[in-house]
């Protein structure tokens, strides 16, 4: 029994330290875990949604010092009782959380492994029988130090687990597990590989034969049945494979998308803020200043929020910025970045910075040429064409060139007349063409 007691005191111990710490490195993340559980679709706790950091906090603090205190042997009945109360309660929530398909994903681990509803139940159900036989064992768990280091450890694992806690919400997580770190293009994240694995789906269709109801299952074909058909369900049996980033675009106030267009352009600032009703005032005192220094140095400042036009204008209005907010899922959004505001820098689609607004000045910024595009480049893309005035086409531009009708012709790539434009029109131009006829070719 001793050498059962000491090797799930090692595993419970490990376990639950790694676990915690993972949860700790991102706390706010896990709070958003807890606001999803305690939302009216699941536990129907909406009361304890404002508290959900709070309670973040708690968990992974004392999830981390129980297993410290586990290892070294502080306090044992106190902890085994602690350990006990804690997994049956996230057994109850991960066996919830599986049976009722509620949450996808428990955030045992955070982002840096993610476990299906009924891996997370089976993984609380192993550890619940190893807490059982140290609940059973709890006279063989025996301080590892005398009482002053053993006291000591017990202090200083618990100082730590603060620090940490309060470190990462002031800056970002010190690892960044997401899809979206540093280094990690957006783009390639959204997209499926040709051999990934497809979807499983059971199709159960239902025929009335002979006045009698049948079903019959298949994995898509339609069945050979003398009979009426009723009805058809379906059932995933596997995902197959899913893409690490599936909600993220970039879209106008009119809803068209541009998450292509500027995950193809260079050296793009985007300030995010998943909510602009809940944004940090300190923060947002800083975007203008900001804004104003990237875009003087060539960058392409936007921002992406999940927040209405009207509080766009009302946020723009009161601390003076002058760039375009786009529009965004909130949850891909708290994803992106653990901040709000939070600003990141991508060229072509990969993040190649990411900061907190506490440390909105450590972004390196140097000055960069914005290289005008080739012509069959700029045909590829959006270009507005103006005949006097009125929108046309390329094809109607080209055609006038082959007369005497043209007075003048001006095609312009200038980013501040574009971005007046686009900001005008809620478009997305990359050139501009104004055409302007002589008066006698005007019928």
């Amino acid at each position: 029994m001793r050498i059962v007691v000491a090797l799930s005191r090692i595993f419970v111990g490990v376990l639950f330290i790694i676990s915690g710490l993972i949860k700790l490195n991102d706390p706010l993340g896990f709070s958003y875990k807890l606001q999803e559980y305690f939302s009216p679709d699941v536990l129907n706790l909406p009361f304890l949604e404002p508290y959900a950091l709070m309670i973040s906090i708690f968990v992974v603090v004392f999830e981390v010092v129980l297993g410290v205190f586990l290892l070294i042997g502080y306090k044992p009945k106190f902890t085994v009782w602690s350990l006990l109360a804690m997994i049956v309660f996230f057994t109850f929530l991960t066996f919830y959380s599986a049976y009722f398909d509620k949450v996808k994903d428990c955030g045992c681990f955070g982002d840096a492994l993610k476990l299906t509803p009924w891996e997370s139940f089976t993984k609380d159900v192993i550890l619940l029988v190893f807490i059982l036989v140290l609940f059973i064992g709890e006279k063989y768990i025996k301080p590892v130090f005398t009482q002053l280091p053993t006291t000591v450890l017990a202090l200083l694992s618990f100082i730590f687990c603060l620090w940490l806690g309060f470190h990462v919400l002031m800056h970002l997580p010190v690892v960044d597990f997401r899809a979206y770190k540093i280094g990690a293009n957006i783009e390639e994240g959204m997209s499926t590989p040709d051999d990934a694995p497809k979807p499983i789906i059971e199709y159960s269709w239902k025929f009335d034969v002979n006045g009698k109801e049948e079903v019959i299952k298949t994995m898509g074909d339609y069945p050979s049945v003398e009979g009426d058909f009723i009805s058809v369900e379906t059932e995933v049996i596997d995902e197959g494979y899913q893409p690490p980033i599936y909600d993220f675009s970039i879209e106008n106030s009119d809803g068209d998308n541009l998450t292509e267009y500027f995950l193809n352009e260079d050296n793009v600032i985007v300030i995010i803020s998943y909510s602009l009703e809940k944004i940090e005032k300190a923060g947002a005192e800083k975007l203008s200043a900001f804004s104003k220094r990237a875009e003087g140095l060539g960058y392409k400042v936007i921002g992406l929020t999940a927040s209405g036009d009207a509080t766009k204008e009302k946020i723009n209005e009161t601390y003076g910025l002058d760039f375009e907010w786009y529009l965004c899922d909130e949850k891909a959004l708290k994803t992106v970045v653990r901040s709000n505001p939070g600003i990141i820098e991508i060229d072509r689609g990969t993040v190649q910075q990411k900061v907190h607004w506490n440390d909105i000045e450590t972004l390196v910024l140097p000055k960069v040429e914005r290289k005008p595009k080739s012509f069959e480049e700029l045909n590829k893309d959006n270009i507005l064409y103006l005949i006097d005035g009125m929108e046309s086409t390329k094809e109607e531009v080209d055609a006038l060139g082959k007369t005497d009708s043209i007075k003048t012709l001006r095609f312009t790539i200038d980013d501040k007349v574009l971005d007046s434009l686009n900001t005008a029109r809620h478009s997305s131009y990359v050139g501009f063409m104004n055409v302007i006829l002589k008066k006698d070719s005007i019928n």
